[in-house]
């Protein structure tokens, strides 16, 4: 596997997630334009991840029935034209359908890691992985930057529009650069979404990763849609620049990535998940105790980041493992599984705020990887197999 295909697929998961982020750091704005309150403001981000959970549910196990290549075009174009929407919404319902059919179809990059993974040998599937998903985080996390820095040059309508540019130069190099992939099954659709439930049933270890990252997507998410309440309010009074140069400090957190993949490879997946748990938990309580003091608040970010980033790719590097001709299907499961935690983190972070403030996220988000940590002590050391012919994972 070429290294310059790592680095594309890298770059157009990044930028195809960081669509589902751009609006975080522009909440504080969007209230204000469109006379909201807080919670109703934050519904933007809870209603673009519901669009990511359809577009998980229903969109991505298509990468197994049909060729991903031609997939991924459509799924872009049509991203695309949302986002254009976005751009030029004259109202915040008009902007909510917008963000949740760029939601859905921003499930592009949920369909580029696991076809990076079933390019990569299996000695080294884990740090391909990690390599794509280092982009891929680094979109999550660069894209609040990139938001606050254009939204304050230019206005918050031409972050969308931008992006809308950047998917439809994205879906042309993408058709241009991948390699075809046939599909791995060749049944109707109802069946493909019927056999990606089944497979929830069939491995217990996919339903446990994914509560596992429910709980640690949540926390995260109930970080990052409420710091921006946070550092713009009066505590620290700053602009959305500064709200956006504040998340390059999160970003630093995707270091971690490719550790994270050989350390999947090594056979560390139950150890290290276990302290993933416990710096969350950790990072929540520095920002707690430290809601006035910006360097602990930073600490607390990277560290939350670092750890939601690792249980995400060990999560994945197991998942896949299950079964070689499901990966798109057990992806969808997993990934839905978890946004369904980051949606409602979002929302309950909002409300969290709205009604007690900072204190009150931080005792929410420290709450959901303790809860995670006494769950992952129920694990024991088992043998998952699949039916399948590739299909042996260990939860270790």
């Amino acid at each position: 596997m070429p290294g310059w295909l790592v680095a594309l697929l890298a770059v157009a998961c990044g930028m195809t997630v960081a669509n589902l982020y751009y609006a975080q750091p522009l909440l504080s704005e969007l209230r204000d334009v469109f006379h909201l309150s807080t919670t109703a403001a934050g519904g933007l981000i809870t209603l673009t991840q519901v669009g990511y959970v359809v577009g998980m549910l229903f969109l991505v196990p298509l990468g197994d029935r049909f060729e991903k290549r031609h997939l991924v075009t459509v799924l872009l174009v049509i991203t695309t034209v949302a986002l254009a929407v976005a751009g030029v919404a004259t109202s915040f319902p008009m902007l909510l359908i917008a963000a949740l059919v760029a939601g859905a179809t921003s499930v592009v990059a949920q369909i580029l890691v696991p076809f990076a993974a079933s390019l990569a040998p299996d000695e080294i599937r884990g740090r391909i992985v990690g390599r794509v998903m280092s982009g891929l985080l680094t979109g999550i996390l660069l894209s609040r930057t990139v938001s606050s820095l254009v939204s304050d040059v230019a206005g918050w309508r031409v972050v969308f529009l931008g992006s809308a540019v950047l998917m439809a130069l994205l879906a042309v190099a993408l058709r241009l650069a991948l390699p075809r992939q046939e599909p791995t099954t060749d049944v109707p659709y109802a069946q493909v979404l019927r056999s990606t439930v089944r497979l929830a049933r069939t491995h217990p270890v996919l339903l446990r990763r994914g509560l596992y990252q429910a709980a640690m997507f949540g926390a995260f998410s109930a970080f990052w849609t409420t710091i921006s309440y946070v550092l713009t309010g009066p505590g620290f009074h700053y602009s959305a620049i500064g709200v956006g140069l504040f998340a390059l400090v999160g970003a630093g957190g995707a270091a971690i990535a490719p550790f994270a993949g050989r350390w999947a490879d090594r056979g560390l997946v139950r150890p290290v998940t276990g302290v993933a748990f416990v710096v969350a938990a950790v990072a929540f309580a520095l920002a707690g105790f430290g809601q006035h003091n910006i360097v602990l608040i930073g600490l607390a970010a990277i560290l939350l980041d670092m750890a939601v980033q690792t249980t995400l790719i060990l999560g994945q590097h197991t998942i896949y493992e299950l079964d070689a001709g499901a990966r798109a299907r057990l992806n969808s499961a997993f990934i839905a599984t978890f946004f369904i935690g980051g949606a409602l983190g979002s929302e309950f972070g909002s409300m969290a705020y709205h009604a007690a403030g900072w204190t009150a996220v931080t005792l929410l988000g420290a709450a959901l990887p303790v809860l995670a940590f006494l769950y992952w002590l129920t694990e024991r050391r088992t043998r998952w197999m699949s039916g399948s012919s590739a299909g042996r994972a260990e939860a270790h």
